[in-house]
């Protein structure tokens, strides 16, 4: 049975940072594409970023340059870096898998995604 475990979620105030982590059981890291998505209440879900099995990074816009993913494989644990947060990064953070790529098409497709994580909560107070 595949699960993902989010954490690292919590409140903090604008121009603040968390790292978000993602430990899996049943998969490995290495052979498959590994996302974070977000959706704020009232919000469809959105990718905001995306690492493959290559270690290559994509990101929407709209994050570009505030958020990193990284992964640890010998640990099977995926990060989400986030820097300077803003109100409007208040939401509940998912960790995903996928089998295929890539990530450009992923990020826009969350029905693309074989497992998701439960979510980890962030809410940014200004």
């Amino acid at each position: 049975e595949v699960q993902l475990v989010e954490s690292g979620g919590g409140a903090v105030q604008a121009a603040g940072s968390l790292r978000l982590s993602c430990t899996a059981s049943g998969l490995t890291y290495s052979t498959y594409w590994m996302a974070w998505f977000r959706q704020a209440p009232g919000k469809e879900r959105e990718g905001v970023a995306c690492i493959d099995s290559a270690g290559k990074k994509t990101y929407p816009n709209s994050v570009k340059g505030q958020f990193t993913i990284s992964k640890d494989n010998a640990q099977n644990t995926l990060y989400l870096q986030m820097n300077s947060l803003k109100p409007e990064d208040t939401a509940t953070y998912f960790c995903a898998a996928a089998r295929r790529g890539p990530c450009v098409a992923l990020l826009e497709r969350w029905d693309a995604v074989d497992y998701w994580g439960k979510g980890t909560l962030v809410t940014i107070s200004s």
